[in-house]
């Protein structure tokens, strides 16, 4: 084989090697930092992989939020209202429109007994949700009317 042809040959070799060693490198990224999310049932039924980063949502279930002393710990349970429910435990402070019976997502992990481990939580309002400064200014706007 003419030299020339030959440096081509390993040029050409070492790009699809080098593009191939990316590619390789791109996807274990983008798959260790998949995030998947799972409604109540999926994670009673067995759905969501335990102790794997995960999403979860639900409804805040009426009169399950419990404080655990006076540590910012707060246990409570996550709801679809069809008959799925799981128990969630999360250290820290929570969002200002977090409460009985509002949607919330949760990000943690999902234990072998069952407990989701939240490092943290979201608490999701409608589409209805207003700030009070804007309320404030409509309710203004209309007096002035």
């Amino acid at each position: 084989m003419h030299p020339k042809r030959r440096n081509r040959l390993f040029t050409v070799l070492f790009l699809f090697v080098g593009a191939g060693i990316s590619v390789a490198f791109v996807l274990v990224a983008l798959n260790e930092n998949i995030n998947l999310f799972y409604p109540p049932d999926k994670v009673v039924g067995g759905g969501a992989p335990v102790d794997t980063q995960i999403r979860a949502g639900g409804m805040v279930l009426e009169g399950s939020i419990a404080r655990v002393g006076k540590a910012l710990d707060v246990q409570f349970v996550l709801t679809d209202y069809q008959g799925s429910q799981f128990p969630v435990i999360y250290s820290g402070i929570l969002p200002d429109l977090f409460g009985e019976g509002q949607g919330v997502l949760v990000q943690g992990r999902l234990g072998a007994d069952g407990l989701f481990r939240a490092h943290q939580v979201l608490a999701k309002h409608d589409e209805n949700y207003m700030p009070p400064e804007l309320a404030d200014l409509k309710g203004m706007k209309k007096s002035d009317s």
